[in-house]
């Protein structure tokens, strides 16, 4: 079940991100610009990455029907990692991996049902960047791609039940490596992820919906392994 989804997730983020690729390569040749440079014959175009992660939660959200309603997320730190292909030295397709939890309080005029559950997410996410490559070790890039996530292991606390629901969204992103020799380097990233997903919750036997807006930013520190 888990599995399954993460497997379709990533087959309908790469036909939705893959395409744009060749795209943008085709793009710059046909407005006369210089395409980008074929990775180096002798490097493999694989990379990873093994970053320590700091979430932190946009704290909105509300239930339908209650106005002056609210939510707040718990910010967490984990491990992520990733695995990177180069279609050249400019361009790669970066493939984000990790799982982290998030505990749900409420706010505002809910604020008396303090923490109403928890739930775990996994968000795998796929990038499309950019990367600089005329700045010698330091080798800064730009991305945005898609997001899906995957909420599960959910529980009520004050609510009797909470089922997020999966969801679709944005992922833009900015870092940098700086490389200490030909595979070895370090790295510094920042993303942003758009993600609002709805959810259903039992609180007191009343069945509730809203939104929760948790529109996290990742910022992550770590290490950088290119093949």
């Amino acid at each position: 079940m888990v599995s399954s989804t993460i497997v379709r997730a990533i087959i309908t983020a790469t036909a939705l991100v893959a395409p744009c690729a060749a795209e943008a390569e085709n793009l710059m040749t046909a407005q006369g610009a210089a395409p980008a440079a074929p990775a180096d014959a002798g490097q493999s175009p694989w990379q990873m990455r093994l970053r320590a992660l700091g979430v932190i939660t946009n704290d909105s959200g509300g239930v339908d029907g209650l106005p002056g309603s609210d939510l707040s997320f718990s910010n967490t730190l984990i491990p992520e990692f990733d695995l990177s292909y180069f279609f050249s030295n400019n361009i790669s397709l970066e493939l984000i991996l990790g799982t982290t939890y998030a505990k749900v309080h409420g706010g505002g005029s809910i604020s008396a049902l303090d923490e109403v559950g928890e739930t775990w997410l996994l968000p795998p996410t796929l990038i499309l960047q950019y990367h600089l490559t005329d700045l010698g070790s330091f080798r800064p890039y730009v991305g945005a791609g898609v997001n899906y996530t995957m909420f599960y292991n959910q529980s009520g606390k004050s609510a009797r039940s909470l089922d997020v629901k999966n969801s679709f969204g944005v992922a833009l992103q900015a870092g940098f490596d700086y490389m200490i020799d030909d595979h070895w380097g370090v790295n510094v990233d920042a993303k942003k992820i758009f993600l609002r997903p709805d959810f259903d919750a039992n609180v007191g036997g009343a069945d509730v919906h809203g939104k929760a807006k948790l529109d996290p930013w990742l910022i992550g520190a770590g290490l950088t392994y290119r093949f």
